[in-house]
C-alpha cells in the first residue's frame, strides 16, 4: 500500500480506514493517509472526503464517536447498531419526534429519507439526537409513526 498514489487508491484506502469505526477526529484520519504515503493530505482535504462519501460521526460498539460511511453500517436495514441508536418515538398532530443517543440524528434521518415517500416519510430534519419528521399527504402522522416504529421494532 505504500506506492498509492492515484485518487482512486486514495478513495479506496480512506473508505478502508473509515469501516475500522476508530478515528475520533480528521487529524488523526490525516496522519492514517499520510503513514500510507499520501504525503500531501491536509485536514481540509479529509473534510471535503467525509461530506463527498456521505461520513458521519456516529457511536461505535465501544460507544466512542467516530467517523464512518453510513452504508457500511447497513443503511437501508435496522439492525442493533442503528435500532440501538433510537432511544424514543413520539408524536403529536403534525411530526413525528425521534429521540436518539448524541450524534445518531442525521444518520437515522437519512435511513428514515432513504426510505422516503413510498412509506409516507415527506421529510425529515436531524439535529444532533432529535429528528423531526413529518407525513406525506397520503399518510397520517399516526400512519408514519407506527411505520417508523415497525422500523425500528420498538415496543414503546
Amino acid at each position: 500500500m505504500d506506492n498509492m498514489t492515484k485518487p482512486d487508491d486514495l478513495a479506496k484506502l480512506f473508505k478502508e480506514l473509515l469501516r475500522q469505526e476508530t478515528f475520533s477526529s480528521q487529524i488523526e484520519i490525516v496522519q492514517a493517509l499520510q503513514q500510507y504515503g499520501f504525503e500531501n493530505i491536509n485536514q481540509s482535504k479529509v473534510s471535503r472526503m467525509l461530506t463527498k462519501f456521505g461520513a458521519v460521526r456516529t457511536r461505535n460498539s465501544k460507544m466512542q464517536m467516530v467517523y464512518c460511511l453510513p452504508a457500511d453500517i447497513s443503511v437501508p436495514s435496522t439492525s442493533s447498531p442503528l435500532k440501538n441508536l433510537v432511544l424514543d418515538i413520539d408524536y403529536n398532530h403534525s411530526m413525528v419526534v425521534i429521540h436518539t443517543s448524541p450524534g445518531a440524528a442525521q444518520l437515522i434521518a437519512r435511513l428514515l429519507d432513504s426510505i422516503g415517500k413510498s412509506e409516507g416519510i415527506l421529510g425529515s430534519i436531524a439535529g444532533d439526537d432529535t429528528i423531526f419528521s413529518t407525513p406525506t399527504l397520503n399518510s397520517t402522522v399516526e400512519q408514519l409513526y407506527q411505520t417508523i416504529v415497525d422500523l425500528f421494532e420498538q415496543e414503546l
